[in-house]
């Protein structure tokens, strides 16, 4: 795969190596919200089936990046913490029971379980990383799995850690879970769209991702995969659109207690956003067309001599094994200095993210050689 720098239009007196805070504006994706703008101009050209047809569409598109069967299973939301409230509102838990997470999870999949368990009852278990660097990732996911008991109702995580990009393991914990009878919910808002993920190898009950990281999709507007388990639950918004046969405008004030079936019933109001959809549609049309095992092997090439380089030179970066190649983490060894570091960061203009004790780093296809040199070269103090 080549590099995409020429589909966005990046300051290029910028090192920008941090799509885990927001991906640039791919340049087609731009051009679908001008256009989706501009529609409103004469509102009488929007018919009453573009109010379902575009969503669909894009649930069509989404559903072949992630290789779920059924497009229905996917809705939109505005946010992650709305995608994982649907989830809440139905978790099967009481007093003596748990939900499992992971430490310095991001707030959006940690908050809707306080809420859970205060209103509900149980416990959240927090399953913290290892302090030594040896063996990180092995040791974090092994803890995972021993956690998780006949009192676990669900595990909630993420694909990757959204500070350092270690590397949960699904199959593993989505197997462990189905033996006890617990769901399974992942934020995939910082692995989806350059990572692989499979519906159909993991089968979790609940997938929830954000679009404007590396969906490349506009703000404000996210994906949900439901699984069955949660088809016959409450959503946590009452709109017309989710009502059964809401199809029909001429029938809306007949009005029906019955929802869409199955996952529909949890998509958000104003679903239709003749905007943010037409922008996440392009995007993830994009994204099909690149292929996500093609950008998550780009972004690994482009990684590894400075990888190499920094570990050599004493900082601490995560095995392949156990760790993305889109997002990793970078911590220092004794010599290093947090304070130097990220002045020098601000003197050649590198952008990355200062997560914990660690440095973010998040390339894309738009990243060329010279931005990850740029990168090293400021670690090392080669300028």
């Amino acid at each position: 795969m080549d590099c995409k720098e020429s589909d966005f239009q990046l300051d290029h007196s910028f090192t920008y190596l941090n799509c885990a805070y927001m991906s640039p504006m791919l340049k087609e994706v731009e051009q679908a919200g001008i256009i989706g703008v501009q529609r409103k101009r004469n509102p009488f050209k929007i018919s009453p089936e573009e109010f379902f047809g575009e969503t669909d569409q894009l649930r069509e598109e989404y559903a072949k990046l992630i290789n779920a069967k059924d497009s229905k299973r996917i809705v939109v939301i505005p946010s992650v913490s709305y995608g994982m409230a649907n989830v809440a509102n139905n978790v099967p838990i009481s007093k003596g029971d748990n939900i499992i997470v992971v430490g310095e999870q991001f707030p959006s999949n940690v908050y809707p379980w306080r809420s859970v368990v205060k209103e509900k009852g149980g416990e959240i278990i927090t399953i913290t990383p290892p302090k030594a660097p040896e063996d990180r990732g092995k040791i974090w996911n092994e803890n995972i799995l021993n956690a998780i008991n006949e009192q676990t109702k669900l595990v909630a995580v993420g694909n990757i850690h959204w500070a350092d990009g270690t590397l949960f393991d699904l199959k593993a914990i989505r197997k462990r879970t189905n033996e006890v009878g617990a769901w399974l919910a992942i934020d995939g808002t910082q692995s989806v769209g350059a990572l692989p993920f499979d519906i159909k190898e993991i089968q979790p009950d609940a997938l929830i991702c954000a679009g404007y990281k590396w969906l490349m999709g506009p703000y404000s507007i996210g994906l949900a995969y439901y699984g069955p388990a949660l088809d016959e639950g409450n959503p946590v918004e009452e709109n017309w659109i989710n009502r059964y046969e809401s199809e029909n405008f001429a029938n809306l004030v007949n009005y029906n207690d019955e929802y869409q079936p199955g996952a529909l019933r949890y998509e958000v109001g104003e679903h239709s956003n003749f905007i943010l959809v037409p922008m996440m549609l392009k995007a993830v049309q994009l994204l099909n067309e690149w292929g996500i095992e093609n950008i998550q092997e780009y972004c690994r090439n482009l990684i590894a001599d400075s990888v190499k380089r920094l570990q050599e030179a004493g900082f601490h970066i995560e095995d392949e094994n156990y760790r993305a190649s889109h997002l990793f983490g970078i911590r220092l060894g004794k010599k290093h200095d947090m304070d130097q570091i990220k002045k020098t960061f601000d003197e050649h203009n590198i952008l990355v993210s200062f997560r914990g004790d660690s440095i973010r780093v998040s390339p894309n296809v738009y990243n060329s050689p010279k931005d990850i040199a740029n990168l090293t070269d400021a670690l090392l103090n080669d300028f």
